[in-house]
């Protein structure tokens, strides 16, 4: 009876330890988070989102910005994977410059998961989380489409095009996303392009900086419309979009005679939502990050507790490598009729961040 009662107590000690082992294994899983930037507003929002939800889930993050800078996040994913994370989440920069990287993070174990933008030429990337990036790029034409009128057989209209970084596959999607919209108009001449600088190797906007976007509207304005009006601009970017009409103000647009061209966005940053509301950039497209963030983080925690992440497209995303399984949230165009309903009831900003 005593080896019987010696037998169940030890039993019951192993058991709890090796509960308690499990426990701290779950506490001790860990995530590195690589993000681009923190000159733009929303990549902090995405790296804030994510230390929030993954730490809610009680994994440990190490959130990382690169600054822009290829090879600082090149060493800030490698020095991750040296302090041992268990999955990784990167927007990278320049997704064609991380495959040697990932590839020894795979050999050791780790996930990867790219974050909005696709990471390229990788076999070792595993999932993605993003947005719908073409239908971004739809949303944006189509707007341009009805503020114009050009369904009605209204034009022809003089536009520029802008696109976005060339490193970014994103970029691409966007841009195809509105010439999808915007070429049969192109075609037929409703919508003229007076510079002649129609696709990506003519109008992207390399790191999507605004200031680079503001010299080349210059170069366009004083090239090409002297004499001729402008009347839309196709700008994937809010951060773009300020420097596009800094320009267009510089040279008199704004002004009753001279009213600015319908400018569009993305990303529903607070200075081209207050933009929005003064009249000048006409819209933007949001994509809300706290749910990329909920996406991404749903996804480490599929692959850290041995179940299959959620799925929703298998056929969008080659990276020229592999068709990276995706999961696509849906963007939502954004204008001064309905900034409020979408961005402040949905807890998104504040009202006074934007009036």
């Amino acid at each position: 009876m005593q080896k019987l009662a010696k037998y169940v107590i030890g039993t019951a000690v192993a058991a709890a330890m090796g509960l308690a082992a499990f426990g701290a294994s779950a506490a001790d899983k860990f995530v590195g988070v690589s993000m681009p930037t923190k000159s733009s507003a929303r990549w902090i929002d995405d790296g804030n989102n994510m230390v929030k939800y993954l730490e809610a889930k009680g994994y440990k993050a190490d959130l990382q910005y690169a600054d822009d800078d290829i090879p600082n996040q090149l060493a800030q994913i490698e020095n991750m994977v040296t302090k041992g994370v268990n999955v990784l989440v990167i927007a990278a920069i320049d997704g064609t410059t991380l495959t040697d990287a990932l590839h020894k993070a795979h050999e050791k174990g780790v996930k990867i998961i790219a974050y909005d933008r696709l990471i390229r030429n990788s076999p070792d990337v595993d999932y993605y989380a993003t947005f719908d990036n073409f239908q971004v790029g739809v949303i944006q034409g189509g707007y341009i489409e009805q503020a114009l009128g050009l369904k009605d057989g209204k034009g022809p209209f003089n536009i520029e095009l802008f696109g976005g970084s060339p490193d970014d596959n994103n970029a691409y999607f966007f841009y195809n996303g509105a010439m999808s919209v915007l070429k049969p108009y192109i075609d037929s001449k409703k919508l003229v392009v007076q510079s002649g600088q129609l696709g990506m190797d003519k109008v992207s906007t390399l790191r999507w900086d605004g200031a680079v976007a503001q010299a080349r509207m210059d170069n366009l304005l004083s090239a090409f419309y002297t004499k001729k009006r402008v009347d839309a601009v196709l700008s994937p970017y809010d951060g773009l979009s300020i420097g596009i009409l800094s320009s267009l103000k510089g040279v008199g647009y704004g002004t009753k005679d001279q009213p600015l061209p319908v400018v569009t966005g993305q990303d529903a940053e607070v200075q081209s939502m207050k933009s929005i509301l003064a009249g000048e950039q006409r819209s933007t497209v949001f994509k809300d990050t706290r749910e990329l963030a909920k996406v991404a983080v749903s996804m480490v925690d599929a692959v850290l507790t041995g179940t299959q992440p959620q799925i929703n497209d298998t056929k969008t995303y080659d990276n020229g490598k592999k068709v990276v399984p995706s999961y696509l949230l849906k963007p939502v165009s954004v204008d001064a009729t309905n900034w409020k309903q979408i961005l402040v009831d949905s807890g998104y900003y504040k009202e006074s961040q934007i009036k």
